[in-house]
């Protein structure tokens, strides 16, 4: 049985966790930006499949670090399968979960997400200069990134926040820039597939 002292430390240790996990959900900066190739690495897929960047690519390809626990993630993941079913196939999404203790195979399962599951991913954002969620990128089929959410300038964020969106929480301003990134994206992938349409 807990004394109250240990309660005291134990719920402020966890308000610190809960607070530093938070302020990984960036939803501003991610290094580096577009027209770049990345560094290429071999994984096991949840599935036990060998995923080869940029090899196993199979077209244009999103590319998303996340963790459960972000609602930056959470608000961004149902259009990015919208995405997927708008472009029927020609876009996959690989998943690379990383800062997470949950269980990431069930969560989209149970959301029905049509995503490619890579797990413990740490190494590979750091890699990438990936330091907060969600990390999202576009590749084309050579791995190529064509399209990063850190591109997108600040201003562009300005101009289309209201006057108290400093005092949202973080759920509320990820349902105010999720849809923002998701339009963005569909723009760099309309832009990857025009020549392959015409």
């Amino acid at each position: 049985m807990q004394t109250q002292k240990q309660y005291y430390w134990t719920r402020r240790v966890l308000l610190v966790l809960m607070t530093t996990g938070l302020a990984s959900c960036d939803p501003v900066h991610s290094t580096p930006q577009f027209d770049w190739q990345p560094p290429g690495f071999v994984i096991t897929e949840s599935g036990g499949e060998v995923f080869r960047y940029p090899q196993s690519l199979d077209g244009p390809t999103i590319i998303l670090f996340w963790a459960t626990w972000c609602p930056y993630c959470k608000a961004l993941m149902p259009h990015l399968q919208s995405i997927v079913d708008e472009y029927d196939g020609r876009v996959q999404v690989v998943a690379l979960n990383f800062m997470d203790d949950d269980d990431p195979a069930a969560y989209l399962a149970e959301r029905g997400y049509d995503f490619m599951l890579i797990l413990h991913s740490e190494e590979v954002a750091k890699s990438w200069g990936v330091k907060g969620t969600p990390g999202l990128f576009l590749a084309d089929h050579s791995g190529q990134v064509v399209f990063s959410r850190g591109a997108i300038p600040a201003a562009a964020y300005r101009a289309r926040q209201s006057e108290n969106y400093d005092e949202l929480k973080h759920y509320q301003k990820a349902a105010r820039r999720a849809p923002y990134w998701a339009a963005q994206l569909r723009i760099a992938v309309d832009r990857l597939l025009a020549p392959i349409e015409t």
